[in-house]
């Protein structure tokens, strides 16, 4: 009985006292919860900004522990030459890259190309330097560095070294390699069917009527892409042309090569002075070709005040069809029609008003501009490719001429010794509202 009584009670005592630390224990289990919620809250909400100040890796691995340069114009170390870009070419017996750059001619030395392979550096292998035959008697010239990839290399960046295998000092600049997929791809699939370049803008340069013309004129007979190099210009022009590389039709490249030299705005050193022709205008010209040949099947090498038009096809792609089936300004248009009000105001010259054309005089050399396909060319001046793989053909006037609005040659002719083209009037139904748009797209048409 007293064991009964007992364990009763003691059974009463244990029930009591287990509620009392059931209680107790509830409280610090909802501290516990609490805390952990709370650190949880933290972890989860605090973490992530953590790990988004961790710069996502980019590029090459870091084995090749490098700085690639993102300029178009990049000093080489230890020298007083300049580098541009570089591509993949394989055209050439024992070479795999070309380096395009501005090198100054009496401080040629020799070289060594140094590959970031995937994953590790390579071996240097001796480049053969090739300066281009046109310098105009300026310090520095356009040149090709041509380089072999080692044995097993994946190669996806390139730089020169003044010294053979010698690991790659931080302040050197790494060249991406381009147009790694130019083997084996078909003309036809590419993405462009013509690429105008225009070799440099520099100054206030400001002739925006022409220049919105001039594009929309290329427009019509079917350029895709027009690639300026551009160094300045002036403000409203610097608007329409921004305007253009939004929607795609024009791809400006930065070409600060007035940070690096004293660019000259002539062509003759003897004449003009300065360390390199025309703000670099071969480099330019070479290097647009090399840009464009992995994506635009033809490339159209002249000024902004020139327009490669065709005079017995509508468009450029029919003028280049029927070539390739055959080889397997100081007088106005005088009625007024074109001097429209909309375009009062707007900086630069109407082009549709000048319709006389001087003929060339025969004494004289007249330079050449060209229609090229990119594949097939190695290297090129203002007038000619000085190394190609194909055959070159001259075309005939009455199939395609320059209309090229400038300043008259011969500022003695009268209006009766001019000629009358009126070429550009055939497509004026679809130009003039083109302009239109674009002139109101950069608040520059006057409505009025």
């Amino acid at each position: 009985m007293h064991l009964s009584s007992c364990a009763r009670l003691g059974t009463g005592f244990i029930s009591t006292g287990w509620m009392e630390l059931l209680k107790h224990f509830k409280k610090k289990l909802v501290l516990v919860f609490i805390t952990a919620l709370f650190l949880f809250l933290v972890f989860t909400v605090k973490t992530p900004s953590t790990y988004n100040s961790i710069p996502k890796p980019s590029g090459p691995p870091s084995a090749c522990s490098m700085r690639i340069s993102e300029q178009t114009i990049t000093p080489l170390n230890n020298t007083k030459h300049l580098l541009v870009s570089a591509y993949m070419d394989q055209r050439v017996k024992d070479f795999d890259i070309r380096i395009i750059g501005i090198f100054r001619r009496d401080s040629i030395q020799p070289l060594h190309c140094f590959f970031c392979c995937t994953g590790y550096l390579s071996k240097t292998t001796p480049a053969t330097i090739l300066q281009h035959p046109d310098n105009f008697g300026f310090p520095f010239v356009t040149t090709d560095v041509m380089c072999q990839i080692p044995q097993n290399c994946n190669a996806t960046h390139v730089t020169l070294l003044t010294t053979p295998d010698k690991e790659s000092p931080s302040t050197d600049q790494w060249l991406p390699i381009r147009n790694k997929d130019t083997v084996g791809q078909k003309e036809e699939n590419m993405q462009f069917d013509f690429t105008v370049c225009i070799s440099n803008l520099f100054g206030d340069y400001n002739n925006v009527l022409q220049f919105a013309q001039t594009l929309e004129m290329y427009k019509l007979l079917g350029v895709n892409r027009v690639v300026i190099y551009n160094t300045s210009c002036g403000p409203e022009l610097n608007r329409l042309l921004q305007s253009y590389s939004n929607e795609g039709f024009v791809e400006m490249v930065p070409w600060p090569i007035d940070k690096h030299l004293n660019p000259s705005r002539g062509w003759l050193h003897s004449e003009h002075g300065g360390d390199l022709h025309y703000f670099g205008q071969l480099t330019t010209l070479n290097e647009c070709i090399y840009r464009s040949m992995e994506r635009s099947r033809y490339v159209l090498l002249n000024d902004i005040d020139e327009i490669i038009m065709p005079y017995q096809h509508d468009d450029l792609m029919s003028l280049m069809n029927t070539l390739r089936n055959q080889h397997p300004n100081k007088h106005f248009e005088p009625s007024g029609r074109f001097h429209l009000p909309q375009w009062n105001g707007v900086p630069g010259i109407n082009i549709l008003e000048h319709i006389y054309r001087e003929d060339p005089a025969r004494n004289v050399y007249h330079p050449y501009k060209m229609i090229v396909r990119p594949r097939m060319v190695e290297g090129t001046s203002v007038h000619e490719v000085i190394k190609n793989f194909g055959e070159r053909y001259k075309v005939p006037l009455d199939v395609c001429r320059i209309i090229h609005v400038r300043v008259a040659l011969q500022g003695s002719l009268t209006l009766e010794q001019l000629n009358v083209d009126k070429r550009l009037w055939d497509f004026q139904e679809k130009l003039i509202p083109n302009v239109d748009k674009v002139l109101k797209r950069v608040g520059m048409l006057n409505l009025t």
